[in-house]
């Protein structure tokens, strides 16, 4: 996890998690409901877009196809009468076995060239799909009459958490110190050590079995959508703004790129029908371009500069209690503003300064008056 970014603590966590696998005992209100699903759904796609991309530093614009390939295989199967977990978790592993086949020719790209032939490939899928497949897939009557937005919305929850805790185990891990590497200086990398194909295939497959298994997770949501739908771009595109949004390279970007992204989504969509789109994608420009880290850097910033606006108030309290000590060591002890007594009242009010002050004083005025001393003498003479 870069400097800067939020760092989530155990309790803190454990708190979040009891508070949102409460919400439905709270609330049965679908659309709260919903909108908690979307926010999983879409956490979990950037995260593990996000550990390609954002950690190794391999940008791959065909996300959707592995998300795609995890609804297709989820789908077909809970049809056919295999358990939703089972099918999830054979979603995963298809997205991840067709990742493998295509991860050694596609890492001989590098840079833009990966991201386009990615890009590429995920279109040739789903234009694939919508050929071979150009019907609408709906779910048999008893699967609806038995549907449960509950049940969805916690599977979706548990997917957020296991991506989320998958993610940071393996960054945190000596893998997650190579794929770094990569991202910074893949040549470096190399130079250093680091096996660059065994880091980036073991990224893309975990990267695409995770995004496969939120495929799943859509296919286990809707009731109804043609079988090209999870292989649009738009489920790359969404999960690269996510991220980008809250802070690509850090684990909590996603996050809180989700909750922006959906919640901002919802209330455009709702006060500007027509126009919701333009002003979304302005909107991300803005954030790119003035918070290139996203959101969690901005909160690093907010949190660094009050800290050096505190340090600069207790600086100045601890320069003025200094200086006011100082004073009162130099007055032995009395308070500052305190009215100090006059020396030259001290003086004549001592006894043997008096006299000689007074001498002083009559020597002083005969110097000063005409003829001097020796006229004084003249006259003590006469």
């Amino acid at each position: 996890m870069r400097a800067g970014a939020w760092r989530l603590t155990g309790p803190g966590v454990a708190g979040v998690l009891a508070a949102l696998a409460g919400l439905p005992l709270v609330t049965q209100r679908a659309d709260v409901l919903n909108l908690a699903f979307l926010v999983f759904l879409y956490a979990a796609l950037a995260e593990s877009w996000n550990l390609l991309a954002g950690f190794a530093g391999q940008v791959n614009l065909g996300h959707a196809a592995f998300f795609g390939t995890g609804a297709f295989v989820m789908r077909h199967l809970w049809v056919a009468g295999v358990h939703p977990y089972l099918g999830l978790l054979a979603g995963g592993l298809a997205a991840s076995a067709f990742s493998l086949v295509i991860g050694l020719p596609a890492f001989r790209l590098r840079g833009a060239y990966f991201a386009i032939g990615t890009l590429g490939l995920a279109e040739i899928l789903r234009i694939t799909v919508g050929n071979v497949l150009p019907v609408v897939s709906t779910l048999p009557a008893p699967f609806i009459t038995g549907y449960s937005l509950v049940h969805r919305y916690y599977l979706a929850l548990a997917l957020l958490v296991v991506t989320v805790a998958t993610v940071a185990w393996l960054v945190r891990s000596p893998l997650g110190l190579g794929l770094v590497a990569l991202r910074e200086d893949e040549d470096a990398a190399a130079a250093t050590g680091v096996d660059v194909v065994r880091h980036k295939l073991l990224a893309l497959v975990v990267s695409t079995g995770l995004g496969g298994m939120a495929g799943a997770v859509f296919a286990f949501y809707h009731t109804s959508y043609y079988h090209q739908m999870p292989f649009g771009p738009g489920w790359t595109f969404d999960a690269l703004l996510i991220a980008f949004v809250g802070g690509v390279g850090t684990l909590a970007g996603p996050l809180v790129g989700a909750v922006f992204y959906v919640l901002v989504r919802e209330v455009l969509a709702q006060a500007l029908v027509d126009v919701h789109l333009l002003i979304f994608g302005l909107l991300f420009v803005v954030v790119v371009l003035v918070l290139p880290g996203g959101l969690v850097e901005a909160a690093a910033r907010a949190r660094r500069a009050i800290g050096a606006w505190r340090g600069r108030t207790a600086g100045h309290g601890g320069r003025r209690e200094r200086a006011a000590q100082g004073v009162r060591s130099a007055s032995g002890g009395a308070p500052v503003g305190a009215a100090f007594p006059d020396p030259a009242g001290d003086r004549a009010a001592a006894p043997g300064l008096t006299d000689r002050s007074k001498t002083a004083r009559e020597e002083g005025d005969s110097h000063s008056r005409p003829g001097g001393a020796h006229a004084a003498r003249g006259e003590e003479e006469s």
